[in-house]
């Protein structure tokens, strides 16, 4: 299992978990963004930087994903992807994504830009709370102990 992080909107917190997590099992973790992010100097452990613009990260990250592989993202559409390919989908709140509930997550995301496109301003997410941290570190440790190795 490699890990692959959609790393533009990864919170700092989530992403020092993931050294951790990194740094204790040597799973290999790759941080892609548009911009560089530093990342500690460990030998499994890398940043890939892709050029800006739309879906950029997400298509290198499909391109390079392999089935068993987890991706952290809270971006669905790259979620659902990464399920059809085989891959785990994780995002920064904990929320493992599933073939059970990833197309009520798209209906959600796609009914949400149709209010914002209308005008609505729906406001944005809550910031990350101690339990979404607890249920991010939780799932990850569960999902590393099953299929890393």
């Amino acid at each position: 299992m490699n890990i692959w992080v959609d790393a533009d909107a990864c919170p700092a917190v989530i992403r020092e978990i993931l050294f951790r997590a990194a740094a204790r099992t040597g799973v290999t973790l790759t941080l892609v963004a548009n911009q560089p992010i530093r990342v500690p100097s460990w030998p499994h452990i890398r940043m890939l930087q892709v050029p800006a613009g739309f879906d950029v990260a997400d298509n290198a990250i499909t391109q390079r994903l392999n089935a068993g592989d987890l991706v952290i993202t809270g971006d669905i559409p790259l979620a659902a992807e990464v399920i059809e390919k085989g891959g785990y989908a994780l995002n920064p709140r904990g929320e493992l994504y599933s073939t059970e509930n990833i197309r009520a997550r798209l209906n959600i995301r796609d009914f949400m830009d149709t209010m914002r496109a209308s005008g609505i301003d729906s406001g944005g997410p809550p910031p990350l709370s101690q339990t979404d941290r607890k249920l991010f570190a939780d799932n990850l440790d569960r999902l590393l102990t099953r299929h890393a190795g």
